[in-house]
């Protein structure tokens, strides 16, 4: 009965924020001084890195579904016109923007082309890329606490795709008490030669101005196939049911399904509220997706996909306040020049603050 209560607080509060003015989808960047001070506020981005071409077209050519070799040189020449260097920047921008506690991250790639015949001589590594353009803007706090390995590709000889979730932490901040890194145990598996579909996610038991919660990021398994959409909600309970109901949590990522779908359910029945839809009632909130090649001039965002879930702890009563931003929606987001967009997600920037009812 506690939790039940906990939970309709919790939504009660976030809906009546989110009705006290008339937020549009594109807030004012949240400033560092806002998470300075204060018990129970908690700063969180996430975003879905994008490996900068149509990979699943280059699997369902492995699988039978056309000429691989062709699909593979597309998704290279695709692959040039999408700049994964300039992107982090982009990316890195906005978290010297937002200055968040945690930053989840999904599709974090690890790319290896090495084809003399067609001379191609590639290397994409987006972690330490990214690690260092924070570094560039004076941010060196920002480390990794935790990382997965997910989709493994590898289905010719010189080409390469390691993709991985990333949790960031600004150091000065967090403390981080303990880490998980998993996949799930309910995975597609292998899909063709030398290319496995695993999922999984990474999460940290942390401190932050002396509030204790759980971090969670994750990427849950794309598609429309049938019944793609039970394995994700089956991915969502074996990682909702790894979670401290003791302690509040923030659970973000790609999650790959719909409001309202079964993946959507599993976490409200865990006591998780949905705080776009909370703080936003009535805007869609779309986050997928721009072009493949990111081209696109203006906004091209169908369907949301990318969320962030918060709950309160068991233990106490809680009430939570705060905001939330869509990142890289907008027309000013594309990159000065380029003409492309950060990735071919919107991002999501939030300020939440957890407080006990007696406070």
């Amino acid at each position: 009965m506690r939790a039940a209560r906990s939970l309709c607080l919790l939504s009660a509060v976030l809906l009546a924020v989110g009705c006290s003015d008339s937020p549009s989808e594109q807030n004012p960047a949240i400033s560092a001084d806002e998470l300075e001070g204060g018990a129970g506020k908690v700063g969180v981005v996430t975003r879905n890195l994008y490996v900068g071409t149509d990979v699943d077209a280059v699997i369902a050519a492995l699988a039978g579904a056309g000429d691989p070799q062709t699909a593979l040189i597309q998704a290279i020449q695709t692959l040039g016109r999408t700049n994964y260097s300039a992107r982090l920047a982009a990316v890195a921008d906005e978290i010297a923007r937002t200055r968040p506690d945690a930053v989840g991250l999904q599709e974090v790639s690890q790319i290896d082309l090495v084809l003399p015949p067609v001379g191609v001589d590639i290397h994409q590594d987006f972690l330490p890329t990214l690690l260092a353009e924070l570094r560039k803007r004076g941010l060196p706090q920002y480390e990794v606490a935790a990382k997965v390995k997910n989709i493994e590709a590898a289905p010719f000889p010189g080409v390469s795709l390691v993709d991985y979730d990333a949790l960031l932490v600004d150091t000065r901040r967090v403390k981080v008490r303990a880490i998980s890194a998993q996949n799930f145990t309910a995975n597609i598996g292998d899909v063709a030669p030398g290319v496995s579909l695993k999922r999984g996610w990474v999460s940290a038991a942390v401190t932050i101005r002396g509030t204790e919660l759980t971090l969670v990021s994750t990427h849950l398994e794309s598609g429309n196939a049938t019944g793609v959409d039970q394995l994700r909600a089956g991915q969502m309970q074996e990682l909702v049911g790894s979670l401290d109901r003791s302690e509040a949590a923030v659970l973000m990522g790609d999650l790959n399904d719909a409001p309202g779908s079964l993946m959507y359910q599993v976490l409200a029945g865990a006591g998780f509220v949905d705080v776009w839809s909370a703080l936003h009632p009535g805007s869609l909130g779309n986050t997928c997706c721009h072009l493949t090649d990111l081209s696109n001039p203006i906004p091209n965002l169908t369907q949301r996909i990318d969320y962030v879930f918060a709950r309160g702890s068991e233990q106490r009563d809680t009430r939570l306040s705060g905001e939330i931003q869509l990142l890289g929606a907008a027309t000013a987001d594309r990159i000065s020049g380029l003409g492309i967009w950060p990735s071919d997600h919107a991002g999501l920037g939030g300020k939440l603050r957890f407080l006990g009812t007696g406070e």
